[in-house]
């Protein structure tokens, strides 16, 4: 969002004296010797009090700082969703694995279920010796299942914490979404205040070298 900081308008003070304009066609009563079109006066420009000056330019400086750090704020906006877009590859990458995790555990039992029903229908027309080696074979591929089962469980608990801390982070992002914009429209309210009450202000020039000073002494201590 593009920030525009409004400078001080510089109004010279006008001189001490007001300018005269002579109308050239004023004429003199000969009796009582009075201009009979009486001199025209330019208006002199209300100043501004030195008070005055100095809250506008207190409140022009605090509003340069601010959006200085707003500025910097929008780069750690950016920043940090740039972070979290490459990580949410890398959780959508991992929720791809572990769903074909899930979808060969279950394929497996499937195929254990239905060796088991084979065997079971096949038993007794099979010897003892082929039983007991069709039986140890079942075993062992019941046995590796288990394993995988843990190996899935395992990933599926790696996963589900990786999830967990990915939708914090993007809570995190939404929030400082919003803490910029709301410190955003402050600013754009603090730059509206100032435009109302100080710019194109007319201004003692001397007013603003004593305040400028002011500050310059109060900095150095």
């Amino acid at each position: 969002m593009k920030r525009i900081l409004l400078p001080l308008a510089l109004v010279f003070a006008v001189s001490a004296q007001a300018q005269i304009v002579n109308n050239p066609k004023a004429k003199v009563d000969p009796k009582n010797n009075k201009v009979a079109n009486p001199v025209v006066e330019k208006p002199k420009p209300k100043l501004m009090t030195r008070d005055e000056l100095r809250l506008c330019i207190d409140q022009q400086e605090a509003n340069s700082k601010e959006a200085e750090a707003i500025k910097v704020e929008q780069a750690s906006y950016k920043s940090n969703a740039e972070k979290l877009k490459a990580e949410k590859v890398t959780v959508e990458a991992g929720e791809a694995a572990l769903g074909k995790q899930i979808a060969d555990m279950k394929a497996e039992k499937q195929a254990i279920l239905d060796a088991h029903a084979a065997l079971t229908a096949e038993a007794p027309k099979l010897d003892a010796k082929e039983l007991k080696a069709r039986n140890e074979a079942y075993q062992a591929r019941a046995n590796s299942f288990n394993a995988m089962f843990e190996s899935v469980k395992a990933a599926d608990g790696e996963q589900s914490a990786r999830r967990k801390a990915f939708a914090e982070k993007v809570d995190g992002l939404d929030g400082q979404f919003k803490a910029l914009e709301e410190r955003t429209e402050k600013h754009f309210d603090a730059l509206d205040k100032w435009k109302a009450e100080c710019q194109n202000k007319a201004y003692d020039e001397n007013d603003e070298k004593a305040v400028r000073k002011e500050k310059a002494a109060a900095a150095g201590k």
